[in-house]
């Protein structure tokens, strides 16, 4: 055998079970040297559960594993990446008010001091060594990691994760959580691992981006393996409508976007930046109308997140207003009473208590709307959340279970389920379909479709040019914390019309 197929980490009847939830149902996988091994499958599909295993997060209920030959048993994250797996999370795993350099080297504190003393210079030069290697220069050790946006908190992940001793990278949809620049990032990184004789594992929801970068490909649903798919046969026309069945269980068919090229909407202004500025943004104003979503995208750093969270009253305007009918948005209290709702793209720390239960999470915004004198009846709320546990058929045993315990994709839906329990009629989406499954996005893309069609308004920020082109009725491009360019809808719209806007 030679050393590019030399078997790395073998994975034998797997199970694991969580209560009566079997997650993974006899499991077995092989990652070999010079691959870049892809993931897929639904939401809850036990992709993630695998590999949290491997890298020390979990145990499992019963299987073995064996990594370079030898019994692997990990008692920790810590323990595994200085063996040799590391695991990049979806979501944020950062230290919040500790410095870059200490998120970087968290754990390992003991190789910068002397007398039980931190030498944080030694620490600082140190971590911005590791963020020139990784090309992350705009970044410093010394800086705060508060004073850095979710994508670059997810790129300091990487540069902790890789070190010289890692043998195997486990990226978990981080690509969801990057734009353009930080993807190319982490691609180049993936090839150097593969060139290098590692491997890569590579969780994503993205087919094109699977078909591109892997070199082979296992697809799971309910907790099995379903399929194996070879280079060669991810070349085949029909590779991307066999992935699908194997994943789904069933055709879905080829309609994903909205297939209508009608932009029109109501006459009602809903939502209107008058000429609202910050630190970053300056003189930006625009008019949503009911009925109609407007798409924002751009590169990192270009300020669309930041449009999003001045209608929800979380940023701080310097001048101008924000305005619903117009009534002034000054807090997200005021947001929510004007019948505005916000699906943020960092969920774990702004959309959603993870522990708390589901049922909690939907029906915290409607609970002024469910009191009955100064009494709210448990009855009620069970009802609210269990409909919309049915409607957006979020996969869990009840909605007690808590919210931590889902997959990403069903983090998204009760992120999704809270404001369409409490009936917003205008929303705010910051990365809507981050993390979320092919046959999810298939629902998610005609729950906001049937959105537009009641005449709800729609904020809609992605990284997803493809997304965006698909759903918008108006689509505004950003550029230096300015708009670029606006498009219209048109069934001749491409991503090349409009990379060079943002670049």
């Amino acid at each position: 055998m030679s050393a590019v197929e030399e078997l790395l980490l073998e994975i034998k009847k797997m199970n694991k079970n969580f209560g009566p939830i079997a997650a993974l149902k006899d499991v077995d996988l092989a990652i070999r040297r010079g691959q870049i091994h892809g993931l897929i499958g639904e939401n809850g599909s036990g992709k993630s559960t695998i590999t949290s295993i491997a890298a020390g997060m979990q145990e499992a209920t019963s299987g073995e594993m064996r990594f370079k030959g030898k019994p692997w048993k990990p008692a920790s994250m810590v323990e595994a990446q200085a063996g040799g797996i590391s695991m990049i999370l979806q979501e944020a795993n950062t230290i919040p008010n500790c410095s870059v350099a200490e998120n970087l080297f968290a754990g390992q504190e003991n190789h910068f001091s002397t007398l039980g003393f931190v030498n944080s210079k030694k620490m600082n030069r140190a971590a911005d060594e590791i963020l020139q290697k990784f090309n992350l220069t705009h970044m410093r050790g010394k800086d705060s990691v508060n004073a850095y946006g979710f994508e670059d908190r997810k790129l300091i992940e990487l540069a902790r994760a890789v070190t010289d001793e890692t043998e195997i990278l486990v990226v978990d949809e981080t690509t969801t959580a990057l734009s353009f620049e930080g993807r190319e990032i982490l691609y180049r990184l993936m090839d150097k691992l593969a060139a290098e004789n590692k491997a890569v594992i590579f969780i994503s929801h993205d087919l094109d981006e699977i078909l591109l970068h892997c070199s082979i490909l296992t697809v799971l649903r309910d907790g099995e393996i379903r399929g194996v798919i070879t280079k060669e046969e991810m070349k085949q026309p029909d590779s991307i409508h066999k992935i699908r069945q194997l994943m789904v269980g069933r055709d879905i068919g080829d309609k994903f976007y909205r297939s209508d090229c009608d932009g029109s909407h109501g006459d009602e202004v809903v939502l209107e930046y008058k000429n609202v500025s910050n630190a970053n943004i300056k003189n930006f104003s625009l008019q949503l109308h009911a009925g109609e979503i407007i798409g924002i995208g751009g590169l990192s750093g270009c300020g669309m997140h930041e449009i999003g969270r001045m209608a929800f009253g979380l940023e701080h305007l310097d001048h101008g207003h924000v305005l619903c009918r117009g009534r002034e948005i000054l807090n997200t209290a005021k947001a929510v009473q004007a019948g505005i709702g916000y699906i943020s793209k960092n969920r774990d720390q702004e959309a959603l208590i993870l522990e708390g239960a589901i049922s909690t999470n939907i029906v915290m915004p409607s609970l002024p709307d469910l009191k009955k004198a100064a009494f709210i009846p448990p009855a009620r709320e069970r009802r609210l959340a269990d409909e919309q546990i049915r409607l957006l058929a979020i996969k869990c045993e009840n909605g007690g279970q808590w919210v931590s315990t889902l997959s990403g994709g069903n983090k998204q839906k009760v992120s999704f389920a809270k404001w369409i329990a409490k009936g917003s009629d205008i929303i705010i989406m910051d990365c809507p379909t981050r993390g979320v499954d092919i046959g999810v996005k298939q629902a998610m893309y005609q729950l906001i479709y049937d959105m537009k069609k009641e005449g709800k308004a729609i904020l809609m920020i992605s990284e997803e040019m493809a997304e965006l082109i698909g759903m918008a009725d108006r689509l505004i491009i950003m550029k230096d914390f300015q708009i670029a360019k606006e498009f219209s809808r048109s069934g001749t719209l491409t991503e090349g019309d409009i990379i060079e806007y943002m670049i």
